[in-house]
């Protein structure tokens, strides 16, 4: 089993949220969160005054999916959440030892 971890851009949310659920994909956790990468923030003017953006808001999902279908559920995220500018985000994947489900006691690819 694959963990898969997408940051992307908050606007961009349900799409990739859709993408994943007509893959059948029906479990994930959404998290809103704070970074920054290359782009290294950015400065905006607010009455008169410059200021410095260090952290720009962002959406953090994670899934657990089965091995063999890591590699679709990762392009459809790419596709969803692509606009080709700085920013689009990252996506991380991680193998997953073990996943229990603790109200059935179902394990591993039973429990997702």
């Amino acid at each position: 089993m694959k963990k898969i971890e997408a940051i992307i851009k908050p606007f961009k949310l349900e799409d990739v949220k859709d993408a994943l659920s007509e893959m059948g994909i029906n479990g994930m956790t959404i998290m809103e969160v704070k970074g920054y990468g290359r782009q290294q923030g950015h400065t905006e003017l607010y009455r008169g005054a410059e200021y410095v953006v260090d952290f720009l808001p962002k959406i953090k999902i994670e899934t657990i999916v089965k091995d063999e279908n890591a590699q679709e559920v990762i392009e459809a995220i790419v596709k969803a959440a692509r606009t080709g500018k700085i920013g689009d985000g990252k996506i991380f994947v991680s193998d997953i030892e073990k996943v229990i489900r603790i109200r059935t006691g179902e394990e591993d690819e039973e429990a997702l």
